[in-house]
């Protein structure tokens, strides 16, 4: 180890023998600016840097330290909580040896952990315990009266991989945990995060330490000179679902008799091409090297597929969606695949950082399929969105940019969950209380004192609340129900899809992320469908038969809204020249082939195209900005829909509708909620379902849209 090392000389002497015997020759950069921050225990940090960057080592090297340096007193000293099980007990092992080297216990805590390491850990509370946010909800609810003595010497909050909570229910309930943990305390505790590297780490500073931003010490890998070897490959299929067996073919070409990671959008394209390649392994007359990876398989089966490829035995090769797009540590990988347009660019760096471990390139290859075009083709599939898409990512990745956190919401789901659990947890509360603990000085400042007025209301209304003369609130009989069972602690559901229904058969299931309103059209299974009838409660969605030629093929990733950034930079690669370098012969001509389209269509110029009897807007901004316009459009009578970076308008001429348009960009901007209420799935989080239809809308509203983008797009097409 350098001796000119600072940061060495302050840690623990059993954690420099530790480092020694892990063969260290220095600490990384950022390992060596975290150490003082930390140590000094003083101030909140984010550390910020790709996988397989040295976060973990330059946060815990110098609070082991610190914990070592003083003598328990009989309570946790410091909580990590992280998003997921499997990467607690990941990270366990390793911190447990750290741990043992500063004489520093180290504990985890969920539902897998047998009941007397828990029940030890009550006992006799000391060091570090790892959580997720779900068990911590648990301690609040469960252990109320306990909760101050068993924190009472906290002297550390970590949050791991913090940017998977930006901008989620869940990450607003974890914001809320640690308010209501200081609150109790009555003190501030430092607060030090880990994330994939950050597009705005100022507002990330803002998630970590609500109106305290500025204060937040921010470190940044400034490593530099990782060689990135990529490159994006077209595929063009003229008939359907033809070119799947190609690229399982090239697939096991590149990956066999190795190590590495596929990315796929859905499970069943996971599904799809795991049963490929097996196929393939057969004819081959090789062992299957190929294992699927995703939320519907059981714990083991996944476990099973973690352990192939950890163990090195043999080559193994996960087919995965986001399941291990987090540091699941998944040892030494080779490369990346990532098949479809990825679900943004904070996804498509996490993804790519999983491999180039230890100094060595890291190696993406993206897979883009197009359909081929036939005389009827819709315009969109012309211009070829999903490479565009794909290389518009892969050009922000290069520049350095990631999507910053979205703005504040009101998270009006989460407010239900953390209102009856403060409730749980101190056997009532008044309201003035409640509003200064959760909304005033806490992490739902968004919601104001009459909307939370009316939000206790409904609570009331729906029997989950109920107030005493005094003015006390107690949990309602249907509360103390919801609150007992076992679902509550999880401010997340599973994804919701709904079931999709034409003349009493289903169609299928699809997940509804953007507005849906009766008569919107739907695209879906290569046909185009009117919404008849949208059953929230039972999650059905009825259509019937719509006019119009053929669909486009593009409808999305089903992932994260797309952000204005990669709308805009796609624009720019229909309007320039420039090839890039990482396209391969086929994805070339694909993006020729679109770029002629784009000029044939003179949408350099303009944004309205007419198409049989519909009119195809493209606005060139982000999902919540063209599901905002397709509500605007709704209001004036249209029949509307959205399909990734078109809205295409029924029964209406370019002429007509620009006109509207015009008219529409100078009026005064409407109320969010008034669009809000024209769309039918606002309930679409967990605790929805007891909420009126005017605070869904607010919801809503605050969420899903973008009325200032909106008016911006109007005023720019032309």
């Amino acid at each position: 180890m350098s001796r000119s090392s600072r940061a060495f000389e302050r840690l623990h002497p059993g954690l420099q023998r530790w480092l020694y015997r892990q063969r260290w020759r220095e600490l990384r950069p950022i390992q060596e600016e975290a150490a003082g921050p930390i140590l000094d225990g003083q101030q909140d940090v984010i550390l910020a840097a790709p996988t397989a960057g040295g976060k973990t080592e330059a946060a815990f090297l110098p609070l082991l330290t610190a914990l070592a340096e003083r003598t328990s007193t009989g309570s946790l000293a410091a909580l990590c909580v992280s998003p997921l099980k499997a990467l607690i007990n990941d990270q366990f092992e390793r911190l447990a040896e750290m741990g043992e080297a500063a004489d520093v216990a180290v504990h985890r805590w969920h539902g897998d952990v047998p009941s007397g390491a828990r029940k030890r850990l009550l006992d006799k509370p000391s060091g570090l315990l790892l959580i997720t946010p779900e068990s911590l909800e648990a301690f609040f609810v469960l252990r109320g009266p306990r909760m101050k003595a068993l924190f009472a010497d906290l002297r550390y909050v970590v949050i791991d991989e913090m940017h998977a909570f930006l901008g989620t229910e869940r990450g607003r309930q974890l914001q809320s945990l640690l308010h209501r943990l200081e609150l109790l305390l009555q003190r501030r505790v430092p607060r030090v995060a880990l994330s994939a590297t950050l597009g705005d780490l100022h507002l990330a500073a803002g998630f970590l330490r609500p109106g305290e931003a500025d204060q937040v010490t921010l470190i940044s890998d400034r490593e530099s000179g990782q060689q990135v070897r990529l490159q994006v490959r077209g595929y063009r299929h003229d008939a359907e679902g033809g070119d799947d067996v190609e690229v399982a073919r090239d697939l096991l070409g590149w990956l066999r008799g190795g190590h590495h990671l596929v990315f796929a959008n859905r499970r069943a394209t996971v599904e799809r091409y795991a049963d490929l390649l097996r196929r393939l392994c057969e004819r081959e007359k090789i062992p299957n090297e190929f294992w699927p990876h995703h939320g519907s398989l059981s714990r083991q089966l996944r476990e099973e597929a973690e352990r192939a490829i950890n163990e090195r035995r043999r080559p193994t090769t996960l087919i995965a969606t986001t399941t291990l797009e987090l540091g699941i540590d998944v040892g030494a990988i080779e490369s990346v695949v990532q098949i479809g347009s990825p679900p943004s660019v904070a996804a498509l760096r996490q993804r790519l950082g999983r491999s180039g471990r230890r100094g060595e390139a890291a190696v993406l290859r993206a897979v883009v399929q197009e359909d081929g075009l036939k005389p009827d083709s819709p315009p969109a599939d012309a211009l070829r969105p999903r490479l565009l898409q794909t290389t518009a990512m892969v050009e922000l990745l290069i520049e350095g940019w990631v999507e910053p956190p979205p703005p504040a919401s009101l998270h009006l789901s989460t407010l239900v969950q953390q209102t009856l659990s403060v409730l749980a947890q101190l056997g009532g509360a008044d309201a003035a209380s409640l509003w200064k603990a959760l909304c005033a000085a806490g992490p739902f400042s968004t919601v104001d004192r009459r909307l939370f007025a009316d939000f206790l209301r409904c609570l009331g209304d729906a029997d989950l609340i109920s107030q005493e003369h005094t003015g006390e609130l107690l949990l309602g009989l249907e509360g103390e129900r919801v609150v007992d069972h076992h679902s509550f602690y999880a401010a997340f559901s599973s994804p919701e899809e709904y079931r999709l229904v034409s003349g009493g058969k289903t169609l299928g299931q699809l997940p509804i992320g953007q507005p849906l309103a009766i008569g919107f059209l739907l695209i879906f299974g290569g046909r185009r469908w009117r919404v008849l009838a949208v059953d929230e409660e039972n999650k059905v969605v009825e259509l019937a038969p719509a006019r119009g030629g053929r669909t486009p093929s593009f409808i999305g990733t089903g992932g994260p809204s797309i952000h204005d950034r990669v709308r805009q930079v796609m624009f720019e690669l229909y309007s320039t020249d420039r090839v890039p370098r990482y396209l391969d012969r086929k994805a070339r001509a694909l993006l020729s082939e679109a770029r002629d389209w784009f000029t044939r269509y003179e949408l350099d110029r303009r944004s309205l195209l007419a198409d049989a009897d519909a009119t195809l807007l493209f606005p060139w901004f982000g999902d919540r900005a063209h599901g905002t316009l397709a509500l605007l459009l709704k209001r004036e009578g249209l029949t509307v829909s959205v399909d990734g970076f078109v809205v295409s308008v029924e029964r209406v001429t370019p002429d007509d509708l620009r006109k509207l348009l015009s008219e529409l960009a100078t009026a005064p901007l409407p109320e969010p909620r008034e669009l809000a209420r024209l769309a039918a799935n606002l309930r679409n989080e967990k605790f929805h379902l007891h909420l009126d239809d005017e605070l869904l809308a607010a919801d809503y509203a605050a969420h899903q849209l973008d009325v200032p983008a909106a008016y911006r797009a109007l005023r720019r097409m032309r």
